[in-house]
């Protein structure tokens, strides 16, 4: 049976999936409701400094954009840390910790870039048993237009200075918390592991507006008729969380580096992706507060299965096995050629795949009355593009088949031709065979 304990860092827990500091991480009576649940850690919701409270808006806090069911494809949220006294968490830390010594409890902070603010708060946070630190500086929205937050987190100097301060001042693990709202995420995780950062987590929030009300003509979700920008997070996020992972991991400078990855997870298969790309936890916000505490079974039963058919005893036989498979664009085989393929036994004669590819691709499907009405892919025009697979209702109904033997009567070419990708193509003037093609 598949084993999902993980040691991240020394940080011990009996599964990878942890809660991201957020709203369900905010107290003692969240965090041991989600640990009775059966979540491998939490991340404590951001701590601020000592002194008078964050003050948080009391109205809608939270914008979400639905799929046609209903189901919450995205979450907007303008909540900013904390707003409990910073005594109050550090006493609860400590005496969840105490409750449950076998799961992994990270305390998120943020506060001012100087090095005196972090001096002050770091020797706290250790002293309440915690397992490390995680330095915000992801969030978008408020803290950000007060020096903190993204404001750091778009800077790399400032990372790497934070980051060299707290390992400085603290002997506990150090996580950076690394924004999604930056060009190129490798800088930044570059510039923590040049501060000496263990490890990096990602993606916090994306910065959005989800939808304007155009009966108040103001972005919601709005106080008091007035809305803001907010962290974009929930499903719609994941594919480019999985992107700035995966960058991270196959990025020279910081391959190797641990990940803790965040951003749409919502189920096993979900977090099997984040680990496949390298990420030794993943941390859950949306699905929680979508379905509750107790969505974490789906997910360790789930993963355990997978684990289980695929042979994989522990998170490690699997962890990063993706990242050799990731390329960049110029080096993908254009030799390679795939024709789409209908079972006309599964298909319905909806006529999707026609209309989509006859207005907006290749006008690779024709339409035949044929005693039904039947659909059939032409060879000669068909570029294996997918599109028709992405928008077919029945799954499996269309393939795509990879072709070895004859001839492609679209391009005249022989189907078996060897690996070339753009650097070696002749149609490029900056290779060897264009060089020598002028």
């Amino acid at each position: 049976m598949a084993d999902l304990r993980t040691d991240f860092l020394g940080i011990r827990s009996p599964n990878p999936f942890w809660l991201a500091s957020a709203p369900p991480t905010d107290r003692k009576t969240n965090v041991l409701r989600a640990f009775k649940a059966g979540w491998g850690g939490v991340v404590w919701k951001t701590l601020g400094e000592e002194g008078p409270p964050v003050v948080n808006v009391s109205g809608p806090r939270y914008g979400a954009i639905h799929g046609p069911d209903r189901r919450l494809m995205g979450f907007n949220n303008i909540e900013l840390i904390t707003d409990r006294p910073l005594e109050l968490n550090l006493q609860e830390i400590a005496e969840v910790k105490k409750l449950y010594p076998d799961r992994a409890l990270v305390a998120s902070i943020m506060v001012p870039c100087d090095e005196d603010s972090w001096k002050r708060i770091l020797p706290r946070v250790e002293a309440t048993g915690c397992d490390g630190v995680e330095l915000n500086f992801g969030c978008p929205h408020g803290m950000s237009e007060r020096g903190m937050g993204s404001a750091v987190g778009q800077v790399p100097e400032y990372i790497e200075m934070v980051a060299r301060w707290c390992k400085a001042f603290t002997r506990l693990p150090v996580i950076v918390k690394l924004t999604p709202n930056i060009t190129d995420i490798r800088h930044p995780a570059r510039a923590a592991k040049r501060g000496g950062a263990d490890a990096v987590s990602l993606i916090n929030t994306i910065n959005s507006i989800v939808s304007v009300d155009l009966d108040r003509m103001a972005p919601a979700p709005h106080v008091d008729g007035r809305g803001t920008h907010g962290g974009y997070c929930g499903p719609a996020v994941k594919p480019i969380a999985l992107s700035m992972t995966s960058e991270i991991a196959r990025d020279p400078e910081t391959r190797g580096m641990p990940i803790s990855a965040i951003g749409g997870i919502t189920t096993w298969r979900d977090a099997a992706e984040f680990i496949a790309l390298g990420a030794g936890t993943v941390q859950v916000c949306t699905a929680a507060m979508t379905y509750g505490f107790k969505v974490v079974d789906e997910m360790v039963t789930g993963l355990s299965t997978f684990m289980d058919a695929k042979g994989y005893r522990t998170i490690e036989d699997f962890r990063g096995l993706a990242v050799p498979n990731v390329t960049d664009w110029q080096y993908l085989n254009l030799n390679y050629v795939a024709k789409a393929r209908i079972d006309q036994d599964l298909c319905i004669s909806c006529g999707r795949c026609h209309i989509a590819c006859e207005d907006t691709s290749h006008q690779a499907i024709t339409a035949t009355v044929d005693g039904r009405r039947r659909f059939v892919v032409k060879d000669d025009e068909c570029v294996g593009c997918n599109l028709c697979v992405e928008i077919c209702p029945v799954e499996n109904c269309i393939t795509l088949e990879h072709r070895t033997v004859g001839t492609d009567p679209r391009t005249g070419q022989p189907y078996a031709q060897p690996y070339a990708n753009w650097t070696q193509h002749p149609n490029n003037p900056a290779s060897s065979a264009g060089r020598a093609a002028e």
